[in-house]
């Protein structure tokens, strides 16, 4: 048999108000959202030589890699350097992004001139090299 416990006139129901909790922590979940920085990778390795005057620069840039046998990637997908410049051109469209481009100390010369023209091309202002920076 249940006992059922009746309240008495001095006794309250107590119970927890969570509702500005949930408030709080979709404000905290959006806010997080908005302010996350999302950092596109090349999708390759790539060796690069080191350079005395490197520095950091911006989050907010088109990587493209250009690989020692001479393939040019952005996203983890070779583009070939005939795509260089659409990307570019439509990656710039609402801001002006920089483009780096990272170059393994092994790629032609010429490929990185091409690659840095057809980003120019394409409306990027600033091109960047990219370089290891010195440990130390």
């Amino acid at each position: 048999m249940r006992y059922r416990r009746s309240l008495t006139e001095g006794e309250e129901v107590s119970e927890i108000n969570i509702s500005p909790l949930i408030d709080m922590v979709f404000i905290l979940l959006l806010f997080f959202i908005v302010t996350t920085t999302f950092i596109e990778e090349t999708g390759v390795e790539v060796d690069k030589p080191q350079a005395a005057s490197a520095i950091q620069l911006e989050k907010n840039s088109i990587l493209i890699a250009i690989t020692a046998k001479g393939q040019v990637v952005h996203g983890g997908r070779e583009i070939g350097v005939s795509g260089v410049r659409p990307l570019v051109r439509r990656l710039t469209q609402k801001e002006n992004v920089p483009v780096v481009i990272q170059v393994d100390e092994n790629a032609s010369a010429g490929i990185v001139v091409r690659v840095i023209d057809e980003s120019k091309l394409g409306g990027a202002r600033n091109v960047s090299l990219a370089a290891e920076q010195p440990r130390g």
